[in-house]
């Protein structure tokens, strides 16, 4: 009896056998993987991501042009951005970081504020593993990338034109403020410009922000040229924001001062028109395009939650932007490029998977 039964079982297994030679079966295959450069499992989880937007103070053009290019970025990677401002306020963006944190956003912006306010509230979202890249910000927390304008580059290159225009000698006024990681940068270019030019004096220095900084400096532009009535007396102002700027333009261009020109930082599309018109005193500036630090500030967050490592610092290569450059016809920012070599359309901080990630949209 068991013999019989074994050979069934042989009969058995022959007959499979030959049933599967004839199917054709194949042992499993291995999975192979990604070509190099193409989006992983991870890539495609990065959709519907929550994004913070944690900023200092919101005010003006720049701030607006800003915020618009993160959100471009963010929306062309399916994302969506809530911005906190705090006017001014570092408690309030102190308060405003832990808000996002406990919103469980999947990934924090953060525009300027200083290490007192936010290192504690970027530590405690990084144990909670949500990805921190600051822009402007004297944070310095291993992990956190921190972007930069190239604040000495910006300042360095308005003085030197500056001081050109001047023939080395003469009167200036610096508008400048305390308390800000690119003004405390921008300011060691301006002590080294001074110290290597005696022969231009500065006779007044001013500075605030506030939510009216631009009418602010007016106010205190038009008390200094009432002090200095006679021409000749300033030569020059220079201004290490163009929030300032503005201002100062305002008040000189009104007390009718033609002899007084600025020289200024950060450009937007509100700054390009002072900077085209003739009449208006603000002659020059140095900037990188607002939007193009916001998608930069972005691409750096996506690579963090892709897994991707990034580098602590990152340096925006500022562009010189003078009237005599530009056309008579009025531009904006974004034709500026046509005019100026350098401005815009960066590629800092693309990847091929972002890129295709995009295309996905």
């Amino acid at each position: 009896m068991n013999k019989i039964k074994q050979s069934i079982a042989l009969l058995l297994v022959l007959i499979l056998a030959v049933s599967l030679a004839a199917c054709g079966a194949k042992p499993e295959a291995k999975p192979t993987e990604a070509p190099s450069g193409t989006p992983t499992a991870g890539a495609a989880s990065l959709e519907n991501k929550k994004i913070a937007l944690i900023m200092q103070i919101n005010l003006g053009t720049f701030s607006a042009q800003y915020i618009e290019g993160v959100k471009e970025q963010v929306e062309k990677l399916g994302g969506k951005v809530t911005v906190f401002t705090a006017e001014g306020d570092l408690a309030k963006m102190s308060s405003n970081l832990d808000a996002a944190i406990n919103q469980k956003m999947d990934g924090i912006l953060i525009d300027h504020g200083t290490a007192e306010a936010l290192e504690a509230g970027v530590k405690k979202a990084l144990e909670k593993k949500i990805p921190v890249i600051a822009f402007d910000a004297d944070i310095k927390v291993p992990g956190v990338t921190v972007l930069e304008q190239g604040d000495q580059k910006m300042a360095e290159l308005t003085l030197d034109k500056m001081g050109k225009d001047m023939e080395g000698k003469g009167n200036i006024v610096k508008i400048w403020v305390a308390g800000f990681a690119p003004m405390e940068r921008r300011q060691v270019a301006y002590k080294a410009f001074m110290d290597k030019n005696t022969g231009i004096k500065e006779v007044a220095a001013f500075g605030a922000a506030s939510a009216n900084t631009a009418l602010d400096t007016q106010a205190q532009m038009e008390a200094i040229l009432k002090k200095y009535p006679n021409k000749g007396d300033i030569t020059a102002v220079w201004a290490a924001w163009d929030e300032f700027a503005k201002g100062a333009a305002r008040a000189i261009q009104q007390a009718g001062r033609s002899e007084i020109k600025i020289y200024g930082i950060d450009m937007s599309d509100e700054d390009l028109q002072m900077i085209q018109d003739t009449k208006n005193p603000w002659v020059a500036s140095a900037a990188v395009d607002p939007k193009d630090i916001g998608r930069i500030q972005v691409r750096f967050l996506y690579q963090k939650l892709h897994g991707d490592q990034t580098p602590d610092k990152i340096v925006l290569d500022p562009v010189f932007v003078s009237r005599d450059q530009l056309p008579a016809a009025q531009i904006s920012t974004t034709q500026l490029s046509e005019h100026v070599k350098g401005w815009g359309k960066s590629e800092q901080g693309y990847t091929d998977w972002l890129k295709q990630a995009e295309k996905k949209k």
